[in-house]
């Protein structure tokens, strides 16, 4: 498919609008694998898996990590709702390793299997985030 022109792109999540703008391409991390949108693509909606989403406009590229979510691809652009995003390039790495190692304490010393399901759910986010940055 030919593409021409910019992709309109939106990135909500519940606590605010991430990212707005034209772009060149996106690619995002689908729960059949990673997918490109570019300008014309053809609509669809699916479910997203955690990730990074990689958005590319001319030479540079900017990376959101997502919790999961919905993609929708109409006529007009690509809308994410998402989970949760958090943006790499604002990541504080040294926060991040703090974050990390009070999960895996919070893990070990859980005692209730509900407390450790949560803390183990935080610490695999954490640890996705980290591998994505």
């Amino acid at each position: 498919m030919a593409t021409t022109g910019k992709l309109h792109f939106s990135l909500v999540s519940p606590e605010r609008a991430l990212y707005s703008g034209e772009v060149d391409q996106v690619v995002v991390p689908g729960v059949d694998g990673q997918f490109g949108v570019l300008s014309q693509h053809a609509p669809f909606m699916t479910v997203i898996q955690q990730g990074a989403i990689r958005i590319l406009d001319g030479a540079s590229e900017r990376k959101i990590f997502v919790g999961g979510g919905f993609a929708d691809v109409t006529p007009q652009g690509l809308t994410i709702l998402a989970e949760d995003a958090v943006d790499l390039a604002q990541l504080d790495a040294a926060g991040l390793e703090k974050d990390l190692q009070n999960a895996r304490e919070d893990v070990r010393d859980a005692k209730d299997a509900d407390v450790k399901a949560a803390a183990e759910r935080k610490l695999a986010r954490l640890e996705a985030i980290r591998a994505a940055a």
